[in-house]
């Protein structure tokens, strides 16, 4: 029982329930139940016997799309920069740890629907409420203004957040987290909104590196450039977020023992970053 509770992603209690709703609907008994187990009945054993080759090619089916069932392989989504900076870099410790298991990482900035997409766990940036999934937090970086050094080499020096208007800004692609910190920050000036905008924090870390302006990112995707020296915060001062990351799959997927296992490393992975 437990062994099919873990298969179809059910407890063993709503496994004996379909069970018992069965032979109520056939009007036979299809398992003997006794202290040293289940055994099937001749009805049991002639439905299992009718059923059990076109069940066995849905679940083969199933477990090629989503990954399901008794397969070894988790096809996670997350956004380009994530996968890029985070999540790759680290993944080869799980996969040592883990050679079984199968990690197939698709990026995508799309809203996936872990209902009708061939995926089993994306992870988000997000406030973690997901209507019907279950999300787990992992981090929750802080944002940290970033330049190329030659570029600061050849400007005006920035003491304050005030001082970064004196040079270009590149924005998010709603033009408005600078912004906003000024807001937040309750710092009154005229922060334009024009200029170069990027879709993903990892461009614009890049744009950054290349000397085009000054970048506010996360310190998930600025820290690794930071360590490398291609780009330098010239405040020490780092922001706060709402915002967090999650992993967020439906109820039944995270039941999975290889889905356990994921979950399990990414958390202890996660766990040192949840302030860098």
């Amino acid at each position: 029982m437990d062994r099919a509770a873990e298969v179809l992603g059910l407890t063993p209690g709503a496994i004996s329930q379909r069970i018992k709703e069965l032979e109520q609907r056939l009007q036979r008994r299809l398992l003997d139940r006794s202290r040293s187990g289940l055994a099937l009945t001749r009805s049991g054993d002639k439905l299992y016997c009718s059923v059990a080759g076109p069940l066995d090619k849905i679940a083969t089916g199933y477990a090629a799309v989503s990954g399901g069932g008794t397969s070894k392989r988790i096809v996670i989504n997350t956004v380009p920069s994530f996968a890029a900076l985070w999540l790759v870099p680290r993944l080869g410790s799980f996969t040592e740890a883990h050679p079984e298991i199968e990690i197939a990482i698709e990026t995508d900035t799309r809203i996936i629907d872990l209902t009708a997409d061939p995926v089993d766990l994306v992870i988000r940036h997000g406030l973690g409420r997901y209507e019907g999934l279950t999300s787990h937090w992992l981090m929750a970086p802080e944002l940290v203004v970033v330049a190329s050094p030659k570029l600061l080499q050849r400007g005006p020096p920035i003491e304050r957040l005030a001082d970064c208007l004196h040079y270009p800004l590149l924005h998010d692609i709603e033009c408005r987290d600078w912004r906003m910190l000024f807001e937040a920050m309750r710092i009154e000036a005229s922060v334009p909104e024009t200029g170069t905008a990027y879709a993903d924090d990892h461009l614009l870390v890049r744009a950054a590196a290349a000397g085009q302006g000054l970048a506010l990112v996360s310190t998930a995707y600025a820290n690794s450039e930071i360590d490398s020296g291609r780009v330098v915060s010239p405040l020490s001062v780092r922001w706060p977020t709402k915002f967090a990351y999650y992993l967020v799959g439906r109820p039944q997927t995270f039941r999975r023992s290889v889905v356990r296992q994921f979950k399990a490393w990414i958390l202890a992975e996660a766990a040192p970053n949840n302030h860098s």
